[in-house]
């Protein structure tokens, strides 16, 4: 499923994929520390969520459970997908050779990665 989330409803899917279901208090606290949203916040945020099919809610209760209806491996691939597509011209080098001139990769990273490659047939191409 292809659903694109915003960076504030990306916060709400992490607290969600570390542990669902949850009601909207439960939600809120958890990102009260790092956010200071309100309820009404999370409200809205979740209601977007649902019309985008990126969550689920529960009504059968005596209080709302919202579950994730994406995958965290399916949300993180899409959305590298679009960075991709967007920043990169869809090509991985390009991405990879940023973060390495950025410094952001260390040596053991590159040692793991060159590993992981040569340990993995490449998907698609010649």
């Amino acid at each position: 499923m292809n659903v694109q989330c915003t960076e504030a409803e990306w916060k709400i899917m992490e607290v969600l994929w570390e542990r669902a279901p949850r009601t909207m208090p439960e939600i809120t606290k958890a990102l009260q520390p790092a956010t200071n949203w309100s309820r009404h916040t999370v409200i809205t945020l979740l209601k977007r969520m649902q019309e985008k099919g990126a969550v689920l809610v529960d009504e059968t209760g005596p209080v709302k459970t919202y579950t994730p209806l994406v995958k965290r491996e399916d949300a993180v691939r899409s959305e590298t997908r679009r960075l991709l597509n967007h920043a990169f011209a869809g090509r991985p080098i390009l991405l990879v050779q940023t973060l390495v001139d950025a410094g952001e990769v260390t040596e053991q990273e590159m040692e793991a990665l060159l590993a992981y490659i040569r340990d993995n047939k490449p998907r698609g191409g010649s």
